[in-house]
């Protein structure tokens, strides 16, 4: 690479780290701590590229990205920042930032974007986002699934194209469309939300659509629409004026699963196909607990109760659970917390008993994640511990233990195999013999078909 970077960054390593790998792959660096400095350098008229922080003593660097941008319209900015929230990301897109990476950045990447700002020849011009603060869920987060979900996000806001979001219950999924449109050119007209009561009168969906016009349709949930309301949504949107309006769907299950299985007309996929967006469950961004706990824990109006903060212990028990009910779930559990708490932290005790009584519902892909459903019998295991007041349980508990558990496998594999003992025994990893052992055991009728099907009828 061959061009001057110019860097600021309050944090002294950072500056000496991108320093140093900047200047091995060939460019000359000038770092500084301030935006003063950076923004006096930029009118004299140096750099090629800007890399810079957000949050600096001297001011805001989404604010100075404006600025700069005012001067030298054509200069690469790229932002970091460890403020890893969706507004971020968006902030950065809508000021016309090159590239966002968030802290921790991978340094090979950077390195990647810098190699393409100083070959850009020219910039193309990108809508300006005011700056907003988000109710209900946290959209926050590091995690490589979270930054690519707010760098989509960004680009398809100011878009006429549908937008599918597509995630688990709990995930966020309606307050991602609503950032969407106040975000978005649209953000001074109507944003508004269907459900299955307007599509139930003919009158309140006409008046509905026009009452949307021009700004964005949010329909939830598209898997509990039933035949009658997907009919008048369809006709309802065949009636919208070309470009009119700007529709964004919500759903559990992916919209090529609904149309197979009988539940989304064919006509109305298409009226709502165009990008989609997913949204990762919590499970899948557990790194990024920590982040989304203490902005919780933050957030004011606790019904009053008196801020808590949170042990680093127990958000690594926490890491250990599912989080079926994902967002919604952590923020319910953690609030309760706050309000029931006694002492200024959260413990590692106190999250223990908490998850103890929380549902175990993780999604099943045909393997069994081993930390963590050992982690959730674990959790089980504590609170009968906890329950027995200090007292040791009866001698013979790991047997029990594994005897409660081998009973609920074998019968588990046995229905999957539609009570065919071969399969069931491959299945289990044990030869035929054994399972008929098991199966005595464990009190399962050799005629456990028949059995099955009688009682499942």
């Amino acid at each position: 690479m061959d061009g001057t970077i110019l860097v600021a960054d309050d944090d002294k390593a950072i500056r000496r780290v991108l320093s140093q790998a900047l200047s091995r792959s060939g460019c000359k660096v000038h770092a500084t701590s301030l935006l003063t400095t950076l923004v006096r350098w930029v009118k004299e008229g140096r750099g090629d590229l800007v890399i810079s922080d957000v949050v600096m003593p001297d001011g805001d660097g989404i604010e100075m990205l404006r600025e700069l941008h005012e001067i030298r319209p054509r200069l690469p900015v790229i932002v970091i920042s460890a403020r890893n929230t969706v507004m971020t990301a968006i902030q950065a897109e809508g000021s016309e930032a090159f590239a966002y990476f968030p802290k921790p950045f991978n340094l090979t990447d950077l390195l990647r974007r810098v190699g393409e700002g100083l070959n850009l020849k020219e910039q193309a011009p990108a809508a300006s986002v005011e700056s907003l603060e988000s109710d209900g869920l946290p959209l926050v987060g590091r995690s490589k699934l979270m930054q690519s979900l707010y760098q989509l996000l960004a680009k398809v806001m100011n878009s006429d194209d549908p937008v599918q979001i597509l995630g688990e219950t709990g995930t966020g999924k309606s307050l991602i469309a609503k950032l969407m449109h106040d975000c978005s050119d649209r953000r001074e007209l109507p944003f508004a939300k269907v459900d299955g009561d307007i599509l139930a009168d003919a009158e309140s969906t006409a008046d509905f659509f026009s009452n949307a016009c021009g700004g964005t349709i949010l329909i939830e949930e598209l898997q509990d629409l039933d035949a009658f309301a997907q009919e008048r949504l369809l006709r309802a949107f065949d009636a919208l004026p070309e470009g009119d309006a700007k529709i964004v769907s919500t759903t559990q299950a992916d919209r090529n699963e609904l149309v197979e299985k009988g539940f989304l007309r064919n006509d109305l996929y298409f009226r709502l196909s165009g990008v989609s967006l997913a949204v990762p469950p919590l499970r899948d961004r557990l790194d990024d607990l920590p982040l989304l706990a203490r902005h919780i824990l933050d957030q004011k109006g606790h019904s009053g109760s008196a801020p808590r903060t949170i042990s680093e212990c127990a958000l690594e028990t926490m890491k250990t659970y599912v989080w079926p009910g994902n967002v919604r779930q952590l923020e319910n559990v953690l609030r309760g917390l706050v309000v029931a708490g006694a002492t200024d932290e959260i413990s590692d005790s106190e999250i223990r008993e908490a998850l103890s009584t929380q549902p175990i519902a993780p999604a099943f892909d045909g393997s069994i994640s081993q930390p963590i459903f050992g982690n959730l019998i674990e959790l089980k295991l504590r609170a009968h511990f906890n329950s027995l007041g200090g007292a040791m349980p009866t001698p013979g508990l790991r047997s029990r233990v594994l005897n409660e558990v081998e009973g609920p496998l074998i019968r588990t594999a046995l229905e999957a195999s539609d009570g065919n003992r071969g399969k069931c025994a491959e299945i289990l990893g044990v030869n035929r013999n054994t399972l008929r052992k098991k199966m005595q055991e464990h009190a399962i009728l050799a005629n456990w078909r028949r059995n099955f099907r009688r009682n499942s009828d």
